[in-house]
């Protein structure tokens, strides 16, 4: 029996485990395997679940203040223990909101540190006047928290090109590499049959912060629905309706989100043209193709990468485009077949929990000395 020291890892994250798709479908899936490499590993969430269940709806403003106060509460102990961790990973930020002064502490106090970011955090988002739930806390929040971390940390792990290439002109260490999400494709598997003797689901699925690019789409999915029949299906932590067309809408939840992308026929993934999108890594694609669902998504940012147009999915950027693609492929069972197959071979070879985790153990030998297999 090996009696080595284990080494110790501190997670710190702004969301509880389990919950979010940019830290379930990115670190939190191999934090199993770095513990039985070796790692003992705690983690400290900023938000607890009572802020997370009210964090992105309007209001709520006593509750979401005490939020913050308990979050901030827990980073001050993290502060006390950081320098007993051999190494602090930390996913986007220490606190998501006031000043670098938390960054800093713990750049200081930390033997060694990884940042690993999602979406364009160098660059403050664009959320249009009356569609945001908590514009204070996204002013306050900033880019300038993210950049001292991705200038001082000695790896930077990023899931899109345009903010690798970022982060490493940044990076003081030139230790920058892309890992994007990925998938357990033992779990995400088809089950569809590309037939056209039901009603066609196109599905969508995201969080209120996210509904936004769904709704630039509207005008759009009212047109189509003139032309072909179809349900669209919301999965979310929100209710949504859309005057003119058939709208299922539904919670989602770990137990079922399976089994609810499972009844898509087509997947959805609208993004707007803007350097904050730059960022997105093509999460929503990747899930997609990997239940081999044929997907339509916005020819920007990383989206290219992952989807070759019109082999494992349709890329548009017009309205225009969009109606033409979803209408093709809502009455188009082979083409579905055809885009779906081959997503779900791409899924496999790139996106897998086996394929991407090779990168992270590189990335954690790495930033601690050890020799790569």
């Amino acid at each position: 029996m090996s009696t080595a020291k284990k080494k110790r890892m501190l997670v710190i994250c702004p969301y509880p485990e389990g919950v979010a798709a940019g830290q379930r479908l990115k670190y939190e899936q191999y934090l199993d395997e770095w513990r039985a490499n070796g790692w003992q590993i705690d983690t400290s969430c900023y938000m607890d679940m009572p802020m997370w269940e009210i964090v992105f709806k309007p209001g709520n403003y006593a509750a979401k203040f005490l939020g913050v106060v308990r979050g901030h509460a827990r980073r001050l102990c993290d502060l006390l223990r950081i320098g007993s961790y051999d190494l602090v990973y930390i996913h986007m930020w220490v606190t998501p909101v006031g000043t670098s002064i938390m960054e800093r502490l713990t750049r200081l106090l930390a033997k060694r540190m990884i940042i690993d970011i999602e979406d364009n955090v160098l660059e403050r988002q664009k959320v249009e006047k009356g569609e945001d739930p908590n514009r204070l806390v996204r002013w306050l929040k900033g880019p300038n928290k993210a950049r001292y971390l991705v200038a001082n940390a000695d790896h930077v792990i990023t899931a899109s090109p345009f903010v690798n290439d970022a982060c490493m002109e940044l990076n003081k260490a030139k230790a920058c590499t892309l890992i994007p999400p990925s998938v357990d494709t033992d779990r995400f598997v088809p089950a569809n049959l590309y037939k056209n003797d039901h009603r066609i689901v196109v599905g969508w699925t995201g969080t209120f912060s996210s509904k936004v690019y769904l709704e630039g789409l509207e005008e759009t999915l009212r047109e189509l629905a003139t032309r072909a029949p179809f349900t669209l299906k919301v999965i979310g932590n929100f209710d949504y309706e859309l005057e003119g067309v058939e709208v299922e809408s539904i919670r989602w939840t770990a137990e079922h989100e399976v089994r609810d992308l499972q009844t898509f026929d087509i997947g959805i993934y609208p993004l707007p043209m803007d350097d904050w999108v730059l960022g997105k890594a093509g999460l929503k694609t990747i899930q997609y193709m990997a239940f081999g669902l044929p997907s339509v998504s916005t020819n920007v940012g990383a989206t290219p990468f992952v989807i070759k147009d019109r082999e494992t999915g349709i890329l548009v950027e017009t309205p225009e485009q969009w109606r033409d693609a979803l209408e093709d492929l809502i009455l188009n069972a082979a083409l579905r077949k055809k885009l779906g197959e081959a997503g779900r071979r791409s899924a496999v070879e790139r996106f897998s929990l086996h394929a991407v985790g090779l990168a992270y153990g590189h990335v954690l030998k790495t930033v601690m000395g050890e020799p790569s297999a």
